[in-house]
């Protein structure tokens, strides 16, 4: 049996972004029901930045260079903050999260615990009210289906949510640890806080996926879970599980040619 490539994936209000090591793919569902795929190789890739502490910052910077070129390529392409009673939430969230952390009630950790679950309602909202919980589902049900050799279900192990159970332990710790910090120099504080509590999660997260039966890695994925099975994916119709195996073989093509082919 060949070994499996390792993919993740984004969901959009009108499609599927499928990205491997080397190659990414997108496919996305015109207005007019026509099927769009345009896929290529990746020019950063974070698969080459191995060293632990650095490869989940990677993976973020991965993905802010990639959704430029996506768009570029595909200009129909509705990525799911673009929405703006999303970017509505975001400024409403980081008002809400300065007022949280200027009371003078709150402990730091309890101020950051509140801000950690204030910053999930952008990511809710964008959720609610478009196909793009459907499509979040059928880019899980395509991608595990390829990884498992035999049809999925709408969540997924590395599903992205999972990272919220690690992120919330370590921002919490991170960003009560930068309060601290004298006055002057607490927003750069607050920005290494950020920069590495996303690396100790990533890190967490990694272990979690190595570990799924440990009671530890379930207490943490449970967050995540219940967000993905409530919120984050609905069951995809056909036609949009047809986008996400457009998009999945065009990037798996490009992933077997880029590796000169897998036996």
């Amino acid at each position: 049996m060949s070994e499996k490539i390792r993919l993740g994936g984004m969901a959009l209000a009108n499609g599927v972004l499928v990205h491997g090591p080397n190659a990414w793919a997108c496919a996305v569902r015109g207005a007019d029901g026509s099927l769009r795929v345009e896929s290529d190789l990746k020019r950063f890739r974070a698969a080459n930045v191995g060293r632990p502490f650095l490869r989940g910052p990677a993976r973020v910077a991965e993905i802010f260079a990639l959704l430029p070129e996506v768009r570029r390529r595909v200009p129909e392409a509705r990525l799911p903050f673009e929405r703006p009673v999303v970017l509505a939430a975001m400024v409403g969230g980081a008002v809400f999260t300065h007022v949280v952390r200027g009371s003078g009630r709150l402990g730091p950790a309890a101020k950051e615990l509140i801000a950690g679950f204030a910053s999930l309602a952008p990511a809710a909202i964008a959720l609610r009210g478009t196909a793009l919980a459907a499509y979040h589902g059928a880019e899980h049900i395509s991608i595990g289906t390829y990884e498992h050799g035999e049809q999925r279900a709408r969540e997924h192990e590395r599903c992205g949510t999972h990272l919220v159970g690690p992120l919330l332990v370590t921002m919490t710790a991170g960003n009560a640890l930068a309060a601290k910090a004298p006055a002057h120099m607490r927003p750069t504080a607050r920005v290494a806080a950020s920069l590495g509590a996303l690396a100790a999660a990533t890190e967490v997260f990694n272990w979690m996926s190595r570990n799924p039966e440990r009671r530890l890695s379930k207490l943490l994925a449970r967050p995540g879970h219940e967000f993905q099975h409530r919120v984050a994916t609905a069951e995809p119709t056909p036609e949009q599980l047809e986008v996400a195996e457009a998009a999945l073989a065009a990037c798996l093509r490009l992933e077997e040619a880029a590796d000169g082919g897998r036996d």
